[in-house]
């Protein structure tokens, strides 16, 4: 997978949105309705494992904002991590995961970016997406941080935060950017390469 692509080369890896229910689904903690994957709950146990021995901190919300339906202007609620949201379906971090995230930021020089925080499509629930693409774009700017994403919904949740022209590098690839994360062979990158070569 690429998360175990990335675990020997990187010191933290922050799991959000869908993914970060699965991994807290792995650790036992209620997650309501919420979307997740149960069968890869082993895998993420596994993940986890590998990281922990490799040194790489695995990353999860603290908190998070849970609604009944999933639409524009849901009433919603912050509860922390192991509080059980009942039917409720989490859809975004919440502030003190933000604040958390930031805080981490600070420390980086480099963040590689894939998937968005929350379900950032509707309004309030792109919160804290935007929040923690703000803070990297501002310590971008500052010369602080080296700041790479990719992936279609990471493009379009940047770009709704209106911070993609501030981020060092934004990758359009979708699907072969995570396969140059997993160390695979993009044959038109090997193409060129190969003309390099002649």
């Amino acid at each position: 997978t690429v998360l175990e692509a990335l675990i020997p080369k990187m010191d933290a890896i922050i799991v959000g949105g869908g993914m970060a229910n699965t991994f807290l689904l792995a650790q036992g903690a209620p997650i309501g309705n919420s979307l997740a994957e149960p069968d890869f709950v082993n895998t993420a146990i596994q993940i986890t494992a590998v990281a922990e021995k490799s040194g790489c901190e695995i990353v999860l919300p603290v908190d998070l904002v849970v609604a009944d339906e999933f639409a524009a202007g849901a009433a919603n609620e912050t509860i922390p991590v192991g509080q059980n949201p009942g039917e409720r379906m989490i859809l975004d971090v919440g502030a003190a995961s933000v604040a958390d995230l930031t805080d981490r930021l600070g420390k980086l020089e480099t963040l590689l970016w894939n998937g968005p925080l929350g379900a950032f499509e509707i309004d309030p629930f792109g919160d804290g997406t935007f929040a923690v693409a703000k803070a990297a774009a501002e310590l971008t700017k500052q010369g602080k941080l080296i700041t790479v994403a990719g992936g279609g919904d990471t493009v379009a949740a940047l770009n709704q935060a209106g911070v993609s022209d501030d981020f060092s590098y934004i990758s359009t690839a979708g699907g072969a950017f995570l396969e140059w994360l997993e160390g695979k062979e993009l044959p038109g990158v090997a193409a060129l390469m190969k003309t390099d070569e002649d």
